[in-house]
């Protein structure tokens, strides 16, 4: 592998701040909007769903600007990283591999990411791309930022329906990463254990299996 290209939520950074800021700013209990979030994504359902069952009719958009003109906006630093992203990272880049940052995220998220400097060549986001995953362009732009074939390009992700399945269908390898709710519920999923070229419990054991 010539280029390793990551998810953002769940792969990188927890999703506890995100969630939890979002009920604070609806004024609901914590656990209540985290047990939403759970339900729709046992639902295969879009994740942003549970704030519009926790508030029928929102406008997410709106909101999401309220939140950020009352400096309520997002946050990332260095606790919301998991443990084994910045020794993976620097590992691959050791290695050789290109190592790329690239998921579902604002343009925002973008800049708080860059912002971290982590070991990483790119960091870039779907609000920066104009384009989202699972759509097949998002895996275009990855293809194209590369700088090696889809078959020496692995994405690694949580999300079985957002990351594995739509990077293998654009050619590139595929690490599913058993984390997060998404990366846990479909651990076992025929679908996945079929799509997925590896299926790890951190980052660090990818490193370790690439390096081999």
């Amino acid at each position: 592998m010539k280029t390793v290209v990551l998810d953002v939520g769940e792969t990188i950074t927890r999703d506890d701040r995100y969630w939890a800021s979002w009920a604070d700013w609806l004024g609901i209990p914590r656990h209540t909007l985290s047990a939403l979030v759970g339900a729709v994504v046992a639902q295969g359902r879009d994740n942003a769903d549970a704030l519009r069952l926790a508030r029928p009719g929102i406008d997410i958009t709106a909101e999401y600007h309220a939140r950020e003109a009352a400096g309520r906006g997002e946050h990332l630093d260095e606790s919301d990283l998991y443990d084994d992203v910045r020794p993976a990272l620097s590992t691959l880049r050791r290695l050789g591999a290109r190592v790329i940052i690239a998921g579902n995220q604002t343009a925002r998220a973008g800049e708080l990411l860059r912002a971290l400097d982590l070991p990483a060549d790119l960091v870039v986001t779907s609000g920066e791309w104009g384009v989202a995953k699972p759509q097949p362009e998002f895996f275009q732009r990855v293809a194209e930022v590369a700088q090696a074939t889809p078959e020496e390009t692995v994405y690694i992700g949580d999300h079985p329906a957002n990351d594995i399945f739509p990077a293998a269908a654009a050619g590139l390898r595929t690490a599913h990463l058993r984390r997060g709710p998404w990366g846990h519920l479909w651990a076992d999923s025929p679908d996945v254990v079929e799509a997925a070229d590896w299926r790890i419990d951190s980052l660090t054991e990818l490193a370790a299996l690439l390096a081999e």
